[in-house]
């Protein structure tokens, strides 16, 4: 069995149904499907049990535990996967059909890459049906991009979701618990740059995983941090304390401190202009950059909305992620 992919459930009655069906529509028939039920109260873990009693084939696997968080249920995914390779998706995501065959194309084409993944598609959290005219073209065609420097090229643009991500499995075994416990901002993001710091990485350039977001998507209404998320405390952590390379090193601490300036955007945005002097003052590494000088004007002298218009219009020009996914 080449590939598991781990579906954590909490709560997603409406979606979980089709986010299965997605998985059973793979054109590649090597896979199972585990589901680890986080302690839902809505239902989810029984559509899930009547739709494992109608597979014939047992690829199909339900596992419950108390609820104790996404992070949790996907260790467990983890430790109760078969295949060679840990496929994650999220409970009210899509994997269009040709998805695994990609990420097996990438495999192929880049046997050294311990993580293969996909662009994504991104949906209306309230879409109830799969993405209409979701044509992809033909697997031969997509590029596929070998990323052996993620920090650096996760500033440069969107790069990996918690839905269109592969793991070697005896990778992941080896860094268990891969996702922090307790953790439900950038819990996703710690695993993935931690994984790049050990293998390279390889992605579709084909939109084969499609993601919920919420409707109103303006960096304005997005929360904005008075802390530091964990994962960056950890990442610099590792930079400073000799556990990276050289480049790694650098390209980690760029990575930090473009995020502050991203956060002390997002605060300027929202009005709050000493938050936004904090984040500034907190990561002195990104005064190398233009950006970070750029960012301080805005602070002192640029009207917060229009701080705000203006984030929203640069969003609005480029692939969008969910503002704690992107760096840049």
């Amino acid at each position: 069995m080449k590939f598991s992919v781990v579906i954590p459930l909490y709560n997603k009655a409406p979606f979980i149904g089709s986010t299965i069906e997605s998985v059973l529509a793979q054109s590649v028939r090597d896979f199972e499907i585990v589901v680890v039920d986080d302690g839902s109260t809505d239902g989810s873990d029984q559509t899930v049990a009547a739709l494992t009693r109608a597979q014939t084939d047992g690829r199909l696997r339900l596992v419950r535990q108390r609820n104790a968080g996404v992070s949790a249920a996907r260790n467990m995914g983890v430790e109760q996967a078969r295949g060679d390779w840990v496929v994650f998706l999220d409970a009210d995501d899509w994997q269009h059909p040709s998805f695994l065959a990609a990420l097996q194309m990438a495999q192929q084409r880049f046997p050294a890459a311990g993580v293969v993944a996909t662009d994504i598609l991104l949906i209306p959290h309230s879409e109830g049906h799969w993405p209409p005219h979701w044509e992809v073209g033909s697997m031969a065609a997509h590029e596929i991009e070998l990323i052996r420097d993620l920090p650096t090229r996760w500033m440069q643009g969107p790069t990996l979701s918690s839905s269109s991500v592969a793991v070697k499995r005896s990778l992941l075994l080896r860094m268990q618990p891969c996702f922090p416990l307790g953790e439900t901002v950038g819990e996703d993001l710690d695993l993935w740059f931690r994984l790049a710091e050990k293998t390279p990485v390889a992605l579709v350039h084909a939109p084969l995983a499609a993601y919920r977001v919420a409707l109103q998507g303006s960096l304005s209404a997005a929360h904005t941090p008075d802390t530091v998320p964990p994962f960056l405390l950890r990442m610099r952590q590792r930079a400073y304390a000799g556990e990276l390379l050289p480049a790694q090193r650098r390209s980690a601490l760029r990575l930090v401190a473009q995020q502050h300036v991203t956060h002390a955007r997002h605060a300027i945005a929202n009005g709050q202009r000493l938050l936004a002097l904090r984040w500034l003052m907190s990561s002195l590494y990104g005064a190398r950059t233009r950006r970070w000088w750029l960012t301080l004007g805005m602070a002192v002298l640029v009207p917060g909305k229009w701080v705000s218009q203006w984030q929203n219009w640069r969003v609005s020009r480029s692939s969008p992620v969910a503002p704690l996914r992107q760096a840049g």
